[in-house]
């Protein structure tokens, strides 16, 4: 580190490869977002839940989401109080895309710090390349594919949280890394692995701190402030984990965690994405709480890699990567390497890291954007600005999720599959959307009249795919 805090290359020079890195996956990622919202793409209603989150921040309110209920508060389903942030962002750029915008700035900035210690490490060349590796994972990829989520947020407090941890920076640790805890409520045991990780390679203070800090929010989250903040007064996401038969039946939980084999498919992804050589650092151990909450659910798509959940682990994987390919402690025995045996052995991570991104590459968005059907916006666009025009603003609409994030800055949005919604003003169908599931998508006045019997609707455009039923029972 130069006297200002900047990073100095061997040669007493700035390292300009992690500021490159940093800028590409910047550039790379706000280019995805921007075509994902041209094309009206809607891989599920997240972003549209947290576009109304951050705009009742925007407004100093606390997070009320509709789309999740009537007067849902968001802080009841995860813990995430980092997301206040999001408010001032959106007050100045009140869209779905400037969470997007948001997460890809996110990610760039994680990657400066790993690319930098992997640059002093292994050298310019190879510590560009993991940098490029990191920026391309599957991890990454899948977390910007399904749009925004608040473990976005994690990723440049793990970054650089790791990157002090593996200089023994023990005070820079532990402060990069104890605001993980409040990204959401499961990250908690993550941190708690990550101070034992500490302590195991000499902070004895930092270390047990950081993990009592940890595993205390964990338990602060999940058993008091989700349920009380919750309408149902429970955390929501117990009932989906078979914790409970561990004890009665060890050998069937072991195997649920093993099959099928989504799962081993998840773990081998990991494996790579730490270049084999990871599996030798503790550092790796902070993924085991992730994983083993998704595998330990009921819920098939927690399994799978192609979402964001993998999205945490991926800076863990670099840093296990570095702190297997040294330098080792001094403590830690042997004495270094020859330089040949070295550079075989990050040779065979990176061909590692690399092989598992070239794998999980199609369908991903970087190898999207070799397709020029990507580059187009949608041929239903004006249709959606009709629909987007026709509803007044600070009217209350009902929608499936193909409009959803953009019904937010301007109306009071809720999800037409909610249960004992109000009955809206407006009510919007996408009849060419996923919700139908191939089934003859429904008329929207009649679809409205059905969810709330005793109204009155009628259709008011009808446009490319897209319908609007408007109320006229003076309700």
């Amino acid at each position: 580190m130069s006297p200002a805090g900047g990073v100095v290359g061997r040669t007493g020079g700035r390292l300009w490869q992690p500021w490159a890195v940093a800028g590409v996956a910047g550039v790379l990622y706000v280019v995805v977002g921007v075509l994902q919202w041209r094309s009206l793409e809607v891989p599920s209603w997240d972003l549209a839940i947290f576009t109304q989150l951050a705009k009742a921040y925007g407004s100093f309110s606390a997070p009320i989401v509709p789309i999740k209920g009537d007067g849902f508060n968001l802080l009841g389903d995860h813990f995430h109080p980092i997301l206040v942030l999001l408010g001032p962002v959106y007050a100045l750029f009140p869209s779905g895309l400037t969470l997007l915008v948001v997460q890809a700035l996110l990610v760039a900035v994680s990657a400066w710090p790993l690319t930098a210690l992997a640059v002093r490490r292994l050298g310019p060349v190879p510590g560009t390349v993991l940098g490029a590796l990191y920026v391309l994972s599957y991890g990454i990829q899948g977390a910007v594919r399904t749009q925004f989520h608040e473990v976005a947020f994690a990723l440049p407090l793990l970054a650089f949280g790791l990157c002090a941890l593996l200089e023994r920076r023990w005070r820079a640790a532990a402060l990069w890394l104890a605001p993980v805890v409040f990204v959401k409520e499961d990250l908690g045991l993550l941190v708690a692995v990550l101070g034992l990780v500490m302590w195991w390679r000499g902070a004895r203070r930092a270390g047990p701190g950081l993990a009592l800090w940890g595993a205390a929010w964990f338990a602060l989250a999940t058993a008091v402030i989700l349920p009380a903040l919750n309408p149902r007064g429970q955390y929501d996401y117990a009932d989906r984990l078979t914790v409970g038969d561990v004890l009665g039946d060890p050998l069937g939980t072991l195997a649920a965690v093993l099959g099928p084999g989504e799962k081993v498919v998840t773990v081998l992804l990991l494996v790579a994405a730490a270049g084999v050589l990871g599996v030798r650092s503790p550092i790796l151990l902070a993924a085991l709480p992730t994983l083993a909450w998704r595998f330990l659910g009921d819920v098939p798509f927690y399994w799978t890699w192609g979402w964001h959940y993998d999205a945490v682990l991926m800076p863990l994987a670099v840093a296990a990567m570095l702190d297997a390919l040294g330098p080792r402690p001094v403590d830690d025995a042997a004495d270094p390497p020859p330089a040949v045996v070295q550079r075989r052995r990050t040779a065979l991570a990176l061909g590692a890291a690399g092989l598992g991104v070239l794998l999980t590459a199609p369908g991903l968005p970087v190898a999207d954007l070799l397709d020029g059907e990507t580059w187009r916006p949608s041929p239903r666009a004006e249709a959606a600005r009709a629909v987007l025009d026709t509803v007044p603003d600070g009217a209350t609409v009902a929608s499936d999720i193909g409009l959803l994030a953009r019904l937010v800055p301007t109306t009071t949005a809720l999800w037409s599959g909610t249960p004992d919604n109000p009955a809206p003003d407006y009510y919007v169908i996408d009849q060419e959307g996923s919700t139908w599931g191939g089934s003859p998508p429904p008329d929207a006045a009649a679809h409205a009249e059905l969810k709330h019997p005793g109204t009155d609707y009628e259709i008011v455009l009808d446009t490319g795919g897209y319908q609007v039923a408007r109320r006229v029972d003076g309700g």
